[in-house]
């Protein structure tokens, strides 16, 4: 089971990378950087938020606490981006701390105690805390981008009225166990 579980979460965080990166490619820099209404977060600060979350809670992951000394939690949402580039090397460089954290663990990592802000978790309960926490934060993103294209959005899930034709190709396959994101 802890192996089906390390497994299942990796391909998680993918699939959450993956709608955040579906999100980022289709809005200008413009679009990334508005925010809806006064003392809102757009999706660049939402971003930026994200990845200094990563970055505090995955390095030395396994023997130091998640929220790290030099983590400036306020400066995540203050927008400091200079340009489309920045923004993307700086997502993926939360991601790639993240997954650098995570591909090595084994079952025998799974009980080990974490701290985060002196708060013991285990391993499993610490990587169940990040991955709600960031498909949260991405469930912003994502809708802050549709509303942004509006009718030009390309939808990242099963289109409106398109539910039928989708589970009519999901049906024509044989049974099998498989990852829902293995498709995608």
């Amino acid at each position: 089971m802890e192996q089906s579980y390390l497994e299942s979460t990796k391909k998680q965080f993918e699939y959450y990378k993956s709608l955040g990166d579906k999100t980022i490619v289709q809005l200008s820099l413009d679009e990334l950087k508005h925010e809806f209404a006064e003392d809102s977060n757009s999706i660049a600060i939402i971003m930026k938020h994200i990845v200094g979350n990563m970055l505090s809670r995955w390095t030395n992951f396994l023997t130091e606490d998640g929220e790290k000394e030099w983590r400036n939690r306020d400066n995540e949402f203050e927008d400091t981006f200079q340009n489309r580039e920045e923004l993307i090397a700086y997502w993926n460089k939360g991601w790639d701390c993240l997954f650098n954290a995570i591909r090595p663990l084994t079952s025998e990592n799974l009980e080990h105690i974490i701290y985060i802000r002196n708060q013991g978790h285990t391993v499993t309960e610490a990587i169940n805390r990040q991955l709600a926490h960031y498909a949260y934060h991405i469930g912003q993103l994502v809708f802050l981008g549709k509303l942004t294209k509006g009718e030009n959005w390309k939808s990242l899930s099963i289109p409106k009225g398109k539910s039928t034709t989708y589970n009519q190709e999901k049906f024509s396959k044989e049974k099998a166990r498989r990852h829902f994101t293995d498709d995608l």
